[in-house]
């Protein structure tokens, strides 16, 4: 019986440990993700890290985790926005948009009624 619950033990340090790694590197990206925060005090909290870890962790969750929560999300959505821009610029215009270019282009006498034809069928095909 004293065996099973060393086990339990060793698992919740573990988790423990595992959570403050987490908790740990979150801190360290935030502190380099926030443009506002002078150099000096940025080092000032790795100073910190270091040394007093557990406490530090605790004091910068509580004293700076909203902006910390906002700082996270306004780059998620910079991640997405640039992410639909590439799958936009990879996918190119739809079969409308090219039919529509080729039609202008028809109009100003670019290409002849021939080629605006072909156009047409390449891009419905």
């Amino acid at each position: 019986m004293d065996n099973f619950w060393n086990v339990i033990w060793i698992i919740f340090w573990s988790f423990a440990f595992v959570a403050y790694l987490f908790a740990l590197f979150a801190i360290v990206a935030d502190l380099f993700r926030d443009h506002k925060l002078n150099g000096w005090w940025k080092a000032l909290w790795i100073l910190f890290l270091i040394f007093v870890p557990f406490l530090t962790v605790l004091v910068y969750l509580i004293a700076r985790g909203r902006g910390m929560a906002e700082r996270s999300a306004r780059e998620q959505r910079q991640v997405q926005r640039a992410t639909d821009d590439y799958i936009k610029q990879v996918a190119g215009a739809s079969p409308a948009d090219e039919i529509a270019k080729a039609k202008q282009l028809l109009d100003n006498g670019t290409i002849t009624q021939d080629e605006y034809a072909s156009l047409k069928a390449k891009i419905l095909a």
